[in-house]
């Protein structure tokens, strides 16, 4: 952690809605004038598309039927863990960036599914800001949650978590349902060891919980809209968190617990601006006082 070089980490797993959250974080920095480094959590794989097909049939051929990107062996977390070290204790760090698409292989001119050459981080910078599936991660020897001043955790009930991956990626990447649950199994021992337990670590949990049936995934046609939703929000230290302030700003808002405030769904873009802003101000503020 650090007050000169603050680092903010939204983490959850795919299909958990962690990019929706990344687009509400930059209207913030934004709107408040916060020169943040975005880091993309995919650009930590280890294999570009064509390496991890090759890896996973690899793993089959070798017994080994849960390689997943879940897993520290697909992901290079010690350099994920030193970029946030170095930028913690100077601002700087190298990263790079996956290609996802034929819009951004025209953006980077590199081919989708492959990685842009690392590069140094542009500085300077207000702070850091990571979004992907490792950035609360405390396991085999590594503590990348150790050196985040912010921890975000994105984290929709798991049936809903897989009816979004699998419209995602049935939409967006032309795989099948079967594909899909394919892939949902093969990640599940990764996603029991690696990604469940970083919601213990994180300062904040955003969890949203559908209020329609979805009791089988595979066949959902729709993803539940934010209206029928709720989502709880759970603060792991609430000292210092003004919920009748939340309340009276958040309509249909209740407490569920000492620690978590229950909003309707589609207010969660407004509860996400209303707790996050002061909480990445004053980050900002501890820099400026410091520096």
């Amino acid at each position: 952690m650090s007050i000169r070089h603050p680092i903010i980490s939204v983490t959850g797993s795919s299909g958990a809605g962690t990019t929706s959250v990344r687009q509400i974080f930059e209207h913030v920095f934004r709107r408040e004038g916060v020169n943040a480094v975005c880091i993309d959590g995919d650009a930590y794989h280890r294999y570009d598309r064509a390496q991890m097909k090759q890896a996973i049939a690899q793993a089959d051929k070798d017994g080994d039927h849960h390689f997943s990107h879940f897993g520290p062996h697909a992901n290079l977390l010690g350099e994920l863990q030193e970029l946030f070290r170095r930028y913690g204790d100077d601002g700087t760090g190298r990263t790079r960036h996956y290609v996802h698409d034929a819009g951004e292989a025209e953006h980077y001119g590199c081919p989708p599914g492959t990685f842009t050459p690392w590069e140094d981080l542009p500085g300077p910078s207000d702070l850091l800001f990571y979004e992907g599936l490792h950035g609360a991660v405390v396991a085999d020897g590594y503590d990348i949650a150790g050196h985040a001043d912010l921890k975000i955790g994105v984290v929709p009930v798991i049936n809903l978590e897989w009816i979004q991956k699998i419209h995602r990626d049935r939409t967006s990447r032309g795989y099948s349902t079967d594909d899909v649950m394919t892939t949902i199994l093969r990640r599940m021992p990764d996603y029991v060891r690696y990604i469940c337990p970083q919601f213990t670590q994180t300062d904040i949990n955003f969890q949203r919980v559908p209020t329609v049936d979805t009791s089988n995934p595979f066949i959902a046609r729709w993803i539940p809209t934010p209206d029928e939703s709720i989502v709880v929000i759970r603060f792991r230290n609430p000292r210092g968190i003004d919920f009748p302030y939340l309340l009276s700003m958040i309509a249909g808002s209740f407490m569920s617990r000492a620690n978590s405030i229950v909003i309707p769904g589609g207010k969660l873009d407004l509860a996400m601006q209303l707790i996050l802003t002061p909480l990445i101000l004053q980050l900002v503020e501890r820099k400026r006082r410091a520096g």
